[in-house]
Order: structure tokens, then sequence, then C-alpha cells
């Protein structure tokens, strides 16, 4: 059969299901032998929105997700989306045309050395050579993407290798020199950590993005019931944990929630499961629970004890840890007796719930946002644009299941929400997804509104609309004596026209009331909404810890 033959029947052993991409000439013998199979092809209309609807494919279902571009500026334009799934740690397989082999090197039309270029945003790049290459170079690319701590995969083919034909054998074997299988925690670990938890007089759980890779949630419920212990989560952590829950505080970090960020302080143990200890989620790292006993529990022993020193760890994915931490700890702690630590985490949590906002201004982010919540079923989709959007949805927006709060967190990439919202849509049509989004964010891959219209994809989005790039305007306020530089975007476009000119529905709403109009429509009805919200563009998102402070020193 064809190389490009060869491909597809590879992907389908994959039991690939949906491909997110774009054609161009060095790609089209794939294109044609695509017309042969069963794979859906969600046609994109900007490369980078193929890599962030497979990124967000493979948020929404726990599998890995495909992008598919031509060679030269097609291959180019998936790095962005590469790197966010690299820096967040979602599997995405990539596939590019090449230019055919007789000319690689010699600048022909159209080529790149994408190899090289995409090497440093994927764990596994490969160029096949020959059509006898293909099977197994996919088969490796979808086992090393999802493989431990899950990342991207790029596959190059060459156009003379899509075309040329050769007798193909299919092996689901794999053969990789220096992989070796995530390690069991020996009983001598768990016991020490179990022993330091048990000891422990207030005991604090960070959770991340790891736990939800892991699909871990409920194993860190039973924990964190069983210590009796507050859970925080990073940005890429929220959902694993639901936020209604007594325990919860939230998220943690530079805008986390004022309590989590005081609160931990007072924490003489912290355990960070899947949680990497980032710049944004810890402040200024020398000063972050200077007094605390440290336990990290990560999937990738790079990430034990980088930027945070720690005082025991575990290598292991977070289900297998914490499976084995809880059968110790239910031995230890037969009996957990409520102490002062959970009546004041308690009392901050009542205190914090209590509070009402004041300000008198009909339509706010915060009133917004817990109006989307009451509103839509605990099951629905939600990803977030990068921005005071993505802020204001991170503390007042609260995710009660895992993969269901989706955004761009390592490498806040402006344009994500939207394609990924389509992705999340295409992988669970069953449920509803809405795109909270800033007016600048949004404007980046508008023209995804053809995607989810002709593809049948309905998603809605929640513009934000101030009319600014907000979180710059926001920081040049606080730090720059309100010097506005390149940030006011005007009044265009109108988004309400905007979407129609695509043939989705535009609505513009003017309060609270009328929000909850439109959101009610568009679960009613199964065709792509955006719903522009016009909001003050002197607004900020607060709690605000500055960077280089400590989480103590916050804004607000």
């Amino acid at each position: 059969m064809s190389g490009a033959k060869a491909l597809v029947k590879a992907l389908e052993r994959e039991k690939v299901e949906t491909i997110f991409g774009l054609p161009g000439g060095a790609i089209m013998p794939v294109y044609d032998a695509l017309l042969d199979s069963n794979i859906r092809h969600v046609l994109v209309r900007h490369e980078q929105s193929a890599a962030h609807m497979a990124d967000g494919y493979a948020r929404a279902s726990g599998k890995t997700g495909v992008c598919m571009a031509t060679s030269g500026p097609g291959a180019t334009n998936l790095v962005t989306g590469l790197v966010t799934g690299q820096l967040d740690s979602s599997p995405i397989v990539a596939i590019t045309g090449q230019v055919s082999t007789p000319q690689i090197g010699l600048d022909a039309f159209q080529e790149a050395d994408i190899i090289s270029i995409a090497s440093p945003a994927t764990k596994y790049s490969h160029q096949p050579r020959s059509v006898e290459e293909i099977p197994y170079t996919v088969r490796e690319a979808f086992f090393i993407a999802s493989l431990g701590r899950p990342g991207p995969a790029l596959i190059d083919l060459p156009k003379d290798v899509q075309v040329d034909s050769a007798e193909v054998k299919f092996s689901d074997k794999i053969r990789i020199r220096g992989i070796k299988p995530i390690p069991t925690p020996d009983n001598t670990q768990i016991g020490r950590v179990a022993e330091m938890l048990s000891e422990a007089e207030k005991p604090f759980i960070l959770a991340g993005g790891g736990v939800i890779v892991a699909n871990a949630s409920n194993q860190l419920q039973n924990l964190a019931e069983l210590l009796l212990a507050p859970v925080a989560t990073s940005l890429m952590g929220k959902g694993v944990f639901p936020e209604n829950h007594p325990l919860s505080m939230g998220i943690i970090g530079m805008h986390g929630s004022k309590e989590a960020n005081q609160i931990i302080y007072d924490a003489d143990v912290l355990l960070a499961i899947g949680f990497r200890f980032s710049d944004r989620t810890t402040g200024k790292l020398d000063e972050f629970c200077p007094e605390a006993k440290v336990i990290q529990i990560d999937i990738d022993s790079t990430e034990i004890g980088k930027n945070k020193c720690i005082d025991a760890a575990i290598v292991s994915d977070a289900a297998t840890a914490l499976n084995m931490l809880n059968k110790a700890l239910k031995k230890k702690l037969k009996h957990k007796k409520k102490t002062s630590w959970s009546k004041k985490i308690k009392e901050i949590k009542e205190i914090s719930e209590n509070k009402i906002e004041n300000s008198g201004k009909e339509l706010t982010p915060p009133k917004i946002l817990r109006e989307l919540r009451r509103l839509i079923p605990e099951k629905s989709i939600v990803t977030t644009e990068v921005g005071q959007n993505q802020m204001w949805a991170s503390l007042y927006f609260k995710a009660l299941r895992p993969r269901t709060f989706i955004t761009s967190g390592g490498f806040g990439c402006m344009g994500f929400g939207f394609p990924a919202a389509i992705g999340a849509k295409a992988a669970r049509p069953d449920l509803p997804v809405f795109d909270i989004a800033g007016d600048g964010s949004f404007i980046m891959t508008e023209n995804s509104l053809a995607t989810s219209v002709l593809e049948k994809i309905p998603v809605t989005v929640v513009i934000l609309n101030n009319r600014m790039l907000g979180m710059v305007a926001q920081w040049q306020r606080l730090f720059f004596n309100r010097r506005y530089s390149a940030v006011q975007l005007g009044n265009v476009p109108d988004f309400v026209k905007l979407a129609e000119s695509y043939g989705a529905q535009g609505i513009r709403v003017g309060s609270i009331h009328e929000f909850s109009k439109a959101i009610k429509t568009s679960l009613k009805e199964e065709v792509t909404t955006v719903i522009d919200v016009p909001i003050d563009p002197e607004e900020n998102v607060l709690p605000m810890v500055p960077v280089g402070y400590s989480l103590k020193e916050v804004i607000g």
C-alpha cells in the first residue's frame, strides 16, 4: 500500500476518530487516503487552531488529540499549540507534510525543518524516510505522547514517502530503549509519608493537573476527607476537587483566593500531588511556606524538588500513590476528629462565601460567572481564553468535576479557548461547552466560527467585552501610573454581526436578566452562539499578588 494509506490505517489502529487539520500541497496524498476512512476530519481555518482543538479534545476526553497540516508555514503554525500542550501535559500527535526527500535541505518551496523547530516543544518527533517505517512511527508517537507525563509528538512525512508503495506490516509491539515503566512506590516511601501526614496538626493538600491526568479525583477526595485537610489547586488542577466541597479552598497563586493564599502559611505539612510549584502558584519561592514540611508526589522525576526544596517524595502516577496512601492512612487514622484546624478552615470559608459584592454595577465579571455556574449543568465543560477573563473564571466559576475546566496554564496562550472549546465539544458532543472569553483573545481565533458552524460543532462563547487588552491594561494601571500603551481596542468588531456573518447566533446583553436569558437560549438551541457582555474597561481582577512578592503580599 501507499505511505498515505499506511498512515491512515495506522491511525485507525490507534482508534483515532477525529483529526483537526488544514490541507496543502505536501500533505495532499494523506487527505486523499482519508476519503476512504471513517476518521472524521474537521477543517480548521488556521493551523494554530487545529493544535488547540486537538488539545481541547485530549483534555476533555483523556484520549490523544490529533492535528494535521502541510509543510512549511502550515507546520510552523502548529508550534504555538504544541508548546501549549507540552507545558500543560496534554497528549497530542501532530502530522505534517514535508517536501520530497530529494528536496530536503535545498530550500524547496514551503520547506521548513519542522523536526528541529518542534523538538523542544514535543516529547517525540520523527521523519519516516520509507513507507515501511510509517506504522511503527505512528505506534511509537501515540505511545510516547500518552506515556507518563503526557505531551505532544510530531510525525513529519515527506511527500514521496506518502506516494510510494511497499509491503507494510502492522504490529502493536513497542521497542524503545531508555523507556522505563513508571515505578510503583515501595511501602517504605508510603509509610514515611503516611507517618508525616498522620502526625500533622495542620495538613494542607495542593493538587495540580497531574491528578486530573491520572483520573485520581476520587482518591484525592477520599484522602482529604480522611485527613480533614483543606485542598487548594493550581490553575491546571481546577476541577479535580469539587469547589463546592467544605474542604475546597479554590485555586492558589497570583490570582488565587485570598483565603487559600493566606491560610497555607499556617500549615505544618504540605502534600503536593501532580503540582510543580510554578512561579504563578507560589509567588516568591523562597518565602513560600518556609516552615512547613513538604511532600511531593509526581510522575515526572525531574519535577521532584526542581522548584521547591522538599522533605519527602514519591515518583508515581497520582492514582497509584493515592490508593496506597489512603490504605496506609486508614490504619493510622481510624477516627480522625475535628480539630481547631478544621474549625478555622470552616470559619474562613464561611466568611468568604458570605461576602457580598458591593458594586452597584449591573454587569460585573463575578456576577456573570456566578450566574453562569447557576444556570448550566454540572457536567458542562468550560474553556477560557487568556487574560482577565481567565482569572475571573478561575476565581468565580466553581468547577465541580475533573476535565470540565480547560485553560492554557503554563504558556498563557491567547486565542486558545475558542478552538479548545470546539475540540472539547467534538470529544464530548453530549455535553454543553462554553468558552469564557475576552474580546482581545477571542479576536485572535474568531475565524474558528466557520469551523464551529459548518462542521456542526456548536459551542457558546461568553465574551467579557471591555474593549481592552484587559490584563495588560490592569498592569499598566497598577504598575505604570495608568499610562495606557497599545491596549485600547475600540468598539470593533461588532461581535453580534461578526457571529451572524459566519452563520452563528449573536446576542448582546445589558443586564443579568438578559444574560440569563441568553444562556438559557444557547442551552436549548443546538447552534453556535456568541454572547457579547459589555463590562467596565477599568475593572481589575483582584485579589492579585504582584510578580516577585510572596502570597501574603496581596492587592485587593
